[in-house]
């Protein structure tokens, strides 16, 4: 495996884990309060780490060349997503979901689904809770997941000198 490819695998790990970090530290240390569509920027991310993680132990060059390739397109999925919920954000254009879900349970009165409703967070998907020059947390995501995805796969083709 050439430098170049050693890279790409690096940044194919390390990019999803510090998009990860910086998710759930705005939620954990920031207190935001993740949407619908924010969940959805984190599962490409969950499995490019695994992918990543497999690039690692996998044997053989052209095995480990197809993870590192697939946890690229994970991310850039991720970045994809996240440029859509950035659109929806800046109403761009309209959202697929109403951003909302309440399980009930069986047995779970009228009354108490009114209190549970009532005291949940309404955590709307175009509105963002959190901005940086402009630009909101899906939208660096998007940023940073296309072009780490890019910059991977640009690493991957290049020939070693």
């Amino acid at each position: 495996m050439s430098s170049t490819q050693s890279r790409a695998r690096l940044i194919a790990l390390l990019l999803p884990l510090l998009l990860l970090a910086g998710a759930w530290g705005s939620q954990l240390i920031g207190g935001l309060v993740p949407c619908e569509m924010c969940h959805w920027q984190r599962w490409p991310h969950y499995a490019a780490v695994l992918v990543a993680a497999f690039a690692f132990i996998v044997p053989g060059r052209s095995s480990k060349v197809t993870m590192i390739v697939a946890a690229a397109l994970l991310v850039a999925v991720s970045g994809l997503i996240g440029f859509f919920h950035a659109g929806v954000e800046y109403h761009w254009w309209h959202g697929i979901t109403a951003c909302s879900t309440m399980a009930t349970g069986d047995g779970v009165s009228t009354d108490e689904m009114l209190r549970r409703l009532l005291a949940a967070p309404v955590i709307r998907c175009d509105s963002a809770q959190w901005t940086l020059l402009g630009v909101s947390l899906a939208g660096y995501n998007a940023i940073l997941s296309l072009g780490g995805a890019a910059l991977i796969l640009w690493l991957i083709g290049r020939r070693a000198r």
